[in-house]
């Protein structure tokens, strides 16, 4: 019974901490792209980051699958453009996060992949 609890425990601080990664790497994304990226204050980057992790696991898979034959012609390139639409969404919907346009979307997306797996790497 305690070794249950233990274990769920566990499982939410895990979600906790990976949660507050992906929001730190939100934030310094957003920072090092000031010129074209803008968020209001670190709540702002939590709910970017719940907001594209959610879309990221329901929403991303679908569209991928349907893009999957312009995927495959582009070699995989395609995939940033859809990164870049998903990210001006989050964008539309999310008050306090605004991109300027979709070539800075598209930058962010990339910036945010190279921080989030440094970022990840030191939190394993």
């Amino acid at each position: 019974m305690l070794t249950e609890n233990f274990y769920g425990i566990l499982k939410i601080m895990k979600i906790v901490v990976k949660l507050l990664v992906n929001s730190l790497a939100v934030a310094i994304t957003a920072y090092l792209l000031q010129a074209g990226v803008t968020i209001d204050s670190f709540f702002t980057a939590v709910v970017v980051a719940v907001v594209l992790g959610v879309i990221n696991t329901f929403i991303k898979p679908i569209i991928i699958l349907l893009t999957l034959p312009i995927n495959l012609i582009t070699l995989g390139l395609f995939t940033f453009v859809i990164n870049g639409l998903f990210i001006l969404l989050v964008s539309s919907v999310v008050a306090g996060f605004d991109v300027r346009n979709f070539w800075w979307a598209v930058l962010f997306g990339i910036v945010l992949a190279i921080i989030n797996s440094v970022l990840n790497m030191f939190s394993k």
